[in-house]
């Protein structure tokens, strides 16, 4: 099948976690040889996240800035593309609607328009998932887009996941890679990528009375600076890492601390044991997200309890995990990762998708 020209649609507004998973899929279809259009809101993330994304350093992706109203040179003066992808229900800049409203209007095809959707283990995710969503007002009436869900079971679409994940992971000198951090030696290492879980000063004083110690290695920002608020045990500041870096270091820790979806993902191929602090949402409905991910996850008894506890749900303390414990979560994630392994990832499926649909 040849190229195809993808234009993938994101607005940063979820602490980076959106332009993460736009710009993995991004790396993943210009590895397979496509053409990737880039529409970010706030593209200075991509700094840090993939360095030289920005100076046209990566073959096959055109990172392009959306402004309101968008630049002159953009819009109607691009080639058509293929593909639209409005990621996590954004919708594309106005001035590319009214120019494929004309294109539409002179007789030319439309793009396979998909609304790539939050990452969820709840059972909409399986009903909705491939669904045609009819536009029923503005310039582009009548066309029609498709809803994606990436997911957790063969009826969803997968996840992101890299051709050479294993054979990397394989390779993967932990050691080595923490003595080029400047990290001393440590019977537990433990990465913190967390919002501002309250429990978070109880699980610090929990770790550092250990015999062993934890040594704490914490990701900038919110998470640097919740553990700064109630310091308790080792904290080491860690600096902004790109996607491969930071899966590195989920690679080298015994446990980790993740947040958002981007950085689940990544938990559950490390195959380590992980503790997810989800998005909050003020209505609370992402305590049923999580109780939903934690069935799917199949977790232990401890396991489900400090989730629960690091996410503010109910009123059970977290108790920081003993060497039982992690054995426990390890094993639990690593056969979650084996029936993901089994499954096709998302940017296959969505290529066959869009496949089907031209």
């Amino acid at each position: 099948m040849a190229a195809m020209r993808w234009d993938i649609f994101c607005r940063v507004i979820d602490n980076f976690g959106d332009v993460g998973v736009c710009w993995r899929l991004c790396a993943q279809l210009a590895r397979r040889g496509e053409q990737v259009r880039l529409w970010l809101d706030d593209p200075q993330p991509l700094t840090w996240m993939a360095p030289g994304a920005l100076e046209g350093d990566w073959p096959g992706i055109d990172v392009l800035h959306w402004t309101t109203p968008l630049a002159a040179t953009l819009g109607n003066s691009l080639p058509p593309a293929d593909v639209w992808i409005e990621a996590f229900g954004c919708e594309p800049p106005a001035e590319c609607i009214d120019a494929l409203a004309s294109r539409v209007a002179a007789g030319q095809r439309a793009p396979v328009w998909i609304n790539l959707e939050y990452l969820s283990a709840e059972p909409y995710v399986e009903r909705s998932h491939r669904l045609p969503s009819p536009v029923m007002s503005g310039p582009l009436r009548g066309l029609t887009k498709w809803f994606f869900y990436p997911g957790f079971t063969e009826r969803t679409g997968g996840l992101l996941r890299e051709p050479d994940l294993l054979e990397r992971q394989a390779t993967f000198d932990s050691a080595a890679w923490l003595q080029a951090l400047g990290l001393p030696p440590a019977q537990r290492r433990v990465s913190l990528f967390c919002y501002e879980p309250t429990t978070l000063p109880d699980v610090l004083r929990q770790a550092a009375s250990e015999p062993l110690g934890t040594d704490w290695l914490v990701t900038p920002g919110r998470a640097w600076q919740a553990a700064q608020a109630a310091p308790a045990g080792r904290l080491h500041a860690l600096p902004l890492f790109s996607q491969p870096e930071f899966d590195h270091l989920l690679w080298a820790c015994d446990l980790n601390f993740v947040r958002g979806e981007d950085s689940l993902v990544r938990a559950l191929w490390a195959a380590q044991p992980f503790v997810w602090q989800i998005y909050p949402q003020h209505d609370d409905a992402h305590h049923a997200k999580l109780e939903a991910f934690l069935d799917w996850l199949q977790a232990p008894a401890s396991l489900r309890t400090f989730h629960r506890a690091w996410n503010g749900v109910g009123d059970q303390p977290a108790v920081w995990p003993g060497p039982n414990d992690l054995d426990d979560w390890r094993t639990c994630v690593q056969a979650a990762r084996a029936r993901l392994l089994a499954q096709p990832d998302l940017c296959s499926q969505l290529v066959e998708f869009v496949a089907q649909k031209q």
